[in-house]
């Protein structure tokens, strides 16, 4: 269990779970391989399949083959604990979590036949730009796709709060974003927003931003023992973003805290990307 009142986490939400995306069209004791359950190193080890190339166009977001690989690997993911006001324990912590996600994702790219390649990752103390720009207002941290790279900021209101789910949740998104690139959904939405008008830009920015929401639990729920993170923890977590997560983003670009809520619970409950399909999705669900 967390070493953590669940009901301490409000301050933690607001810079933690305060995602952002820019495209590039607009450690020591961490984790390796070896902690993988059997089930995901025989998939990792299974016969050879023929790669092809991410789908373009509007079919990469609609239709992308992740959407179609089930559920992903029931992972060992040995992430340790974060201290209070610890930097150090905080990097070894994300760094693990982000080895996770390579093995979970590197899987799923097998089974969808797609290429697959880690993201950079780089611990900040400041707001540094990137070939993308400047840091986007109101974020914690941020994926740039020009350079492939999870940028993510180490500060002392991240640092008061130690509780691992949510700053797992966090790394998730941000990992997510990059799943998005390497899948082809990245390229559409950048061909989309392109000269766009704004209502249009906001609309395409709320389905990819809730995807990542998506996609992030999705993983959580598959390490959820590990973390761990039971069914109470979660779902206070979700009436906080239900009630909060919009409050970072006074332009809609994320969606409302109640369809932020909503993409959440989908990932959770299916650990699919299949539950994940924003672009088909109504536009109340994805407002």
């Amino acid at each position: 269990m967390s070493t953590l009142p669940f009901r301490q986490l409000s301050s933690l939400i607001v810079a933690s779970l305060a995602f952002s995306l820019v495209t590039g069209v607009g450690a020591a004791n961490a984790a390796t391989p070896s902690t993988a359950k059997a089930s995901v190193a025989e998939t990792a080890k299974a016969s050879v399949t023929k790669e092809q190339a991410p789908p373009r166009g509007r079919t990469a977001a609609t239709a992308n083959p992740l959407y179609r690989t089930g559920t992903l690997p029931d992972l060992r993911c040995t992430t340790g604990q974060i201290r209070a006001g610890s930097a150090a324990s905080y990097k070894i912590f994300m760094t693990r979590v982000n080895r996770c996600l390579n093995l979970m994702w590197k899987t799923q790219f097998r089974k969808a036949k797609l290429p697959f390649a880690q993201p950079k990752l780089r611990f900040v103390t400041s707001k540094v730009s990137s070939p993308c720009g400047r840091w986007p207002s109101g974020a914690g941290g941020y994926y740039c796709s020009s350079n492939r790279t999870m940028y993510i900021g180490v500060t002392r209101a991240v640092l008061k709060n130690p509780y691992g789910p949510n700053h797992a949740q966090f790394m998730a998104h941000e990992y997510a974003h990059h799943v998005q690139q390497l899948a082809g959904i990245m390229n559409y939405y950048g061909q989309s927003v392109w000269r766009a008008r704004s209502s249009t830009k906001l609309a395409f920015s709320r389905r990819l931003e809730l995807q990542a929401d998506c996609l992030g639990s999705a993983f959580l729920r598959q390490v959820a023992d590990d973390l761990p993170v039971d069914q109470e923890q979660w779902d206070a977590m979700v009436r906080w973003v239900d009630e909060n997560g919009h409050k970072s983003w006074p332009t809609n670009d994320h969606g409302k805290g109640r369809s932020q809520a909503y993409w959440m619970e989908r990932g959770f409950n299916a650990g699919s990307p299949s539950a994940c399909n924003t672009w088909t999705a109504s536009p109340r669900s994805v407002a």
